[in-house]
């Protein structure tokens, strides 16, 4: 498997940044983060305890349904099915198809790196023939 890098970046720096991709002014690199939460704790939330101990679950028992994984789990269907969603919004889980029109989650990566600045962004260098 592998590793998604993740970023922590407020909706308006976020919005900033794509604007500036979409005009040339900013290239991102390779090694930029390919997925973004808006707080830490939004990333602490979708990676919680729980959550990891989940795609453990889902990634070692390889589960042919939600409705297997509600019963590996003790968990309800509908909160699976929530929890699921949020994680593949964020490229942590894909829903397969599965048995007849059943969908059997997967675990896509195995590793999270988290890059975090701890002070504000230098700011972007411009690309050749940029305007200001």
């Amino acid at each position: 498997m592998t590793t998604l890098k993740v970023g922590i970046a407020d909706y308006e720096e976020m919005k900033a940044r794509t604007m500036r991709i979409a005009r040339g002014e900013e290239k991102p690199a390779p090694d930029d983060p390919k997925v973004w939460f808006t707080s830490t704790e939004s990333f602490a939330q979708v990676l919680s305890a729980g959550n990891r101990e989940l795609l453990r679950v889902i990634a070692e028992q390889a589960p042919s349904s939600l409705e297997e994984l509600a019963e590996i789990t003790g968990r309800a269907k509908s909160n699976l099915s929530r929890t699921l969603k949020k994680m593949a919004s964020y490229g942590l889980v894909r829903m397969e198809s599965g048995e007849g029109r059943k969908l059997a989650p997967k675990v896509v990566h195995d590793m999270v790196e988290l890059e975090l600045p701890l002070t504000k962004p230098a700011k972007p260098k411009r690309a050749a023939g940029g305007r200001r």
